[in-house]
């Protein structure tokens, strides 16, 4: 009676560490305002730490004497639904994309609660420490150097201005002109430029706007709308 106890502690023991790992996980996800936050991972953790544990126990105590079971028939199943779960908390908005971030730390938790549910704490516990570095400290550490960003510049000017005038104004240090398409309106005796842009620069890119809005207005050219949008 004595091992059959220690034994059902353990794994509950098992699934309470799931559940507060992928606690930790969806905390951090949680301060960010995404909507796969603190309930939605430890859910997540705690349910494949169940699905382990499942395993484990249909396999050890329902097998039949010369018969041989599968320990990982029910486990090898998480990773799919997991992918599934996964794809459901990514937005595609226009051509941003957004959510693939908590996307793989839902995948992420998904192991961890994995490796709780099977009795591996030490993997459990540094996955979960690997997991909250690269949320927390990687994304401080994305803002030290410089990146490439892609917008687009959509600027409309009266007929007789040529483009070539505006790309001249945009140009900068950290600014290159990848293409620039023309559309000229006869009716509305317009000409809109387009011009696909990549910034290389730390931080957020979208303050060089401001710049650019500089140059074109302190310009002769005869502006009648900007527009400034990702690519």
């Amino acid at each position: 009676m004595s091992s059959f106890f220690w034994l059902e502690f353990d794994l509950l023991i098992r699934l309470l560490v799931a559940f507060l790992f992928g606690g930790l996980v969806g905390l951090e996800r949680d301060f960010h305002g995404r909507d796969a936050g603190l309930r939605t991972h430890l859910l997540v953790s705690l349910g494949a730490g169940v699905f382990m544990v499942l395993s484990e126990v249909v396999a050890t105590r329902s097998a039949q004497p010369g018969s041989f079971s599968d320990p990982t028939r029910i486990a090898a199943q998480i990773v799919t639904g997991i992918g599934f779960l996964g794809a459901g908390v990514i937005i595609k908005a226009g051509v941003n994309v957004r959510g693939l971030t908590t996307a793989a730390s839902l995948w992420t938790v998904a192991g961890i609660g994995m490796a709780a549910g099977g009795g591996y704490y030490v993997i459990s516990a540094f996955t979960t420490v690997l997991a909250l570095s690269g949320l927390i400290l990687l994304k401080h550490f994305e803002r030290t150097y410089a990146k490439d960003y892609y917008r687009n510049l959509i600027v409309t000017t009266s007929a007789d201005v040529n483009p070539s005038e505006i790309a001249v104004l945009i140009q900068g240090e950290h600014l290159t002109i990848l293409n620039c398409d023309i559309e000229k309106n006869y009716e509305q005796d317009t000409v809109i430029s387009r011009f696909s842009l990549r910034l290389h620069n730390k931080g957020l890119p979208d303050h060089l706007f401001q710049g650019i809005m500089g140059s074109l207005e302190s310009s002769p050219l005869k502006l009648k709308k900007v527009k400034w949008s990702y690519l």
